[in-house]
């Protein structure tokens, strides 16, 4: 799917499909973040999710300033970075927020200020914390580690800085490349300009260089016509949503592919030009000012701004979208990130304190909202297709004495498939041999290209190769020598060998 063009030339995309429109048009709104609106039709066929309840928030953090770029460690814990101060605070439910490093060099201006951060997804072995933060002269990202805070890396600086649209959103991709959204710094021209990194989405590697299948080579951009893109997501099938903030009509969600054009300056919203590729979705900017963005399952969500409002889009399977709702309408104010944590639940930052809302006493907030299958029970019924055993899960503990294996193995997993000729359903049985556990999470690698498409038991989400199957709110409890058990239905083409490496908390596990 990678492009590659001449350098100095315009990267060019033809027309997205399934896109919706939101009809009216709001009044101007200045050169700042920016706010948006509804929609249109959903196609059909759209794939079943869960939902979150937000009926039931849990405040897991309060008094932060401006809590922008979120992520988490191998632990559940999550690390944050403030915008005004530069400061990394590491939060977990429960607990006060614990002060991890603040990020030399960090110069807040405005919407400037210690803004994206991401952990390695390798972190295991490398340890690696990155941040994207503004400076004196530029926009930059650098490194450190937890053990070494202090001292930080720059691996890609010179980002053109300025009050506005610094952009500043990071994540690493399924491809274990870093992906970078950089404003346009108030200089329209440079989103045009394939020889700039402003108005652009970058791809690089964790060592800042550029991969050589990048579109142009030799350099970081992966996609242009950008204005300010502030949220990166992706799906179960490794497409990359990016949510933008419009100047005056339209706000943006953009399906984002290797070398596409996406209009900025030129146009704003939908061209209909064969030059660009239009949005998937757009919003009026009383409804947006989109900001940060998460998939879980088959729903985008969008934490916005002046929207005040969490949006939640359904994703059909094939790159396109449904009809979006709002959800937490006016409840929180401003809200500038929203995460799918490793526990399974959505995490919501508010941004109240960023000099544009109305603080509440204990702003900024971090929220965490809980799956709505938390108060009901796990399906009776399997996917039409094949159905999972009739039986209920075994509740009785297993075999005292776990099979052989070459060392000690703190769980054991098996793996039972019902295939056919291009799909198939797996019961998977986890048995604990560790401490007990108040909350789960299985992980795993296919070695080919099986796509799960819906699950029962657990909440299963998968990024290229990478499985993670989540305990709902009714299973996460698993003693000692406990079972847990839980099933999915996907597809596949060629061979459908079993995983290997499966891990419980991140232990390995010993297949049966």
């Amino acid at each position: 799917m990678k492009i590659r063009l001449a350098v100095g030339a315009v990267l060019t995309a033809g027309l997205v499909a399934g896109s919706v429109g939101v009809a009216g048009l709001a009044g101007a709104v200045p050169n700042a973040e920016r706010p948006a609106g509804a929609l249109d039709d959903a196609p059909p066929a759209l794939l079943a999710v869960g939902e979150f309840d937000f009926s039931r928030p849990e405040t897991v953090a309060t008094g932060l300033q401006v809590p922008w770029g979120m992520d988490f460690l191998p632990d559940g814990s999550a690390l944050v970075a403030q915008r005004p101060t530069g400061q990394v605070v590491r939060v977990r439910p429960g607990q006060s927020p614990e002060p991890i490093v603040t990020v030399s060099g960090v110069t807040p201006v405005s919407e400037g200020g210690l803004l994206g951060l991401a952990v390695s997804p390798t972190y295991a072995q490398d340890g690696w914390i990155y941040v994207y933060f503004t400076t004196a002269t530029d926009n930059r990202i650098a490194r450190f580690r937890l053990t070494a805070p202090q001292t930080q890396q720059p691996i890609l600086t010179g980002l053109n800085r300025a009050a506005i649209h610094n952009g500043g959103r990071i994540a690493f991709g399924p491809d274990g490349m870093l992906y970078v959204g950089v404003g346009d710094a108030g200089q329209t021209a440079s989103a045009q300009d394939p020889q700039s990194r402003n108005g652009k989405i970058l791809r690089i590697r964790p060592d800042g260089t550029a991969p050589p299948d990048n579109p142009i080579a030799g350099s970081p951009v992966y996609s242009l016509g950008h204005r300010h893109v502030q949220g990166l997501a992706w799906d179960a099938q490794g497409r990359l949503y990016a949510t933008e903030f419009g100047q005056n009509t339209w706000d943006e969600i953009n399906l984002i592919v290797a070398g596409g054009n996406y209009g900025w300056p030129t146009v704003e919203g939908r061209a209909n030009d064969p030059r660009f590729r239009d949005p998937l979705l757009t919003w009026t900017p009383a409804e947006a000012s989109p900001s940060g963005a998460t998939i879980a399952g088959n729903r985008l969500f969008v934490a916005s701004l002046r929207g005040n409002r969490l949006w939640n889009v359904p994703l059909n399977g094939s790159g396109g979208v449904g009809t979006p709702t709002a959800d937490l309408t006016g409840s929180y104010g401003r809200l500038r990130t929203v995460e799918y944590g490793p526990d399974g639940w959505l995490w919501v930052t508010t941004s109240n304190r960023d000099g544009r809302g109305t603080p509440a006493a204990t702003d900024d907030r971090i929220l965490r909202f809980p799956p709505r299958d938390g108060t009901t029970p796990p399906p009776t019924t399997p996917p039409p297709t094949t159905p999972p055993p009739t039986t209920p899960p075994p509740t009785t503990p297993p075999p005292t004495t776990p099979p052989p294996t070459s060392g000690p193995a703190a769980c054991t997993v098996s793996w039972t498939a019902n295939q056919w000729s291009n799909g198939f359903t797996a019961d998977v049985r986890v048995t604990n041999r560790g401490t007990a556990l108040t909350s789960w999470t299985v992980t795993w690698a296919f070695s080919g290209n099986q796509q799960v498409t819906n699950a029962w038991n657990a909440q299963v989400t998968q990024s290229g190769r990478n499985v993670t199957a989540r305990n709902a709110a009714w299973n996460g409890n698993l003693p000692t020598n406990g079972t847990v058990s839980f099933g999915f239905q996907a597809t596949y083409s060629g061979t459908n060998d079993r995983p290997t490496a499966f891990q419980l908390n991140g232990t390995p596990c010993q297949p049966t």
